[in-house]
């Protein structure tokens, strides 16, 4: 009997993490995906008085992406990994995306008690969304709600549901140079190439006759 089997491979959405300068990256997958994701995405329009003006945009759209994921340390335990933290690491992974690495931390403290009169705010890790092929994605973690469901009985958690809220950067975000704008660029044009693909080319096929609007 073969092994081929004809079912396509399920693919898992995840969020990858680069943290300087550490230049390997960090993977997140999501344990079980999301049902579901919610996108609002809104106009970035120009400042205009009206007329031909009112068309312009200032850049791409602002898109903010909600998506909720369920954690479950049933598959960890099997495999002896969650037997004394539980779900803490995978929670840990997600929550530290929106810390400030306390090398960086300790390192502002000595330069403050040094006599640096401006200390830069720490930079976060450069973030991406995956969710297919299609849709990769430069991101910011704006906020992660996390909601403890089940517990071992050394109180930690084994089921836990995660809501994200991330918002999506654009070339209108980033400089140039940095990795992101040519990534968001990139998505940009593989929109714009479905978007062809799915185009209605004749105002007949809505209107039922042929019909000249401009």
């Amino acid at each position: 009997m073969s092994g081929y089997s004809r079912s396509p491979r399920l693919l898992k959405g995840a969020i990858v993490a680069f943290r300087p300068p550490v230049p390997l990256p960090e993977v997140i997958p999501f344990q079980i995906n999301p049902e579901s994701l919610q996108r609002t995405i809104e106009a970035n329009a120009a400042e205009s008085e009206g007329g031909a003006d009112s068309f312009r945009l200032a850049g791409a759209p602002k898109e903010v992406i909600k998506v909720e994921a369920v954690l479950d340390a049933s598959d960890d335990l099997e495999q002896g990994e969650a037997e004394e933290l539980g779900l803490h690491p995978r929670l840990a992974q997600l929550e530290t995306l929106l810390y400030p690495a306390a090398s960086t931390v300790i390192a502002n403290a000595v330069l403050l008690r040094l006599g640096t009169v401006e200390i830069l705010p720490a930079s976060g890790p450069f973030t991406i969304f995956i969710w297919g092929k299609t849709r990769i994605l430069p991101v910011r973690l704006k906020s992660l709600s996390i909601t403890e469901e089940a517990y071992d009985p050394k109180l930690n958690p084994i089921r836990a549901k995660v809501s994200m809220d991330l918002a999506v950067l654009s070339y209108s975000d980033l400089e140039s140079s940095h990795p992101g704008y040519a990534m968001f660029l990139s998505h940009q044009l593989v929109k714009e190439t479905m978007a062809m693909v799915g185009r209605i080319n004749s105002l007949g096929s809505v209107l039922g006759s042929d019909v000249t609007i401009m």
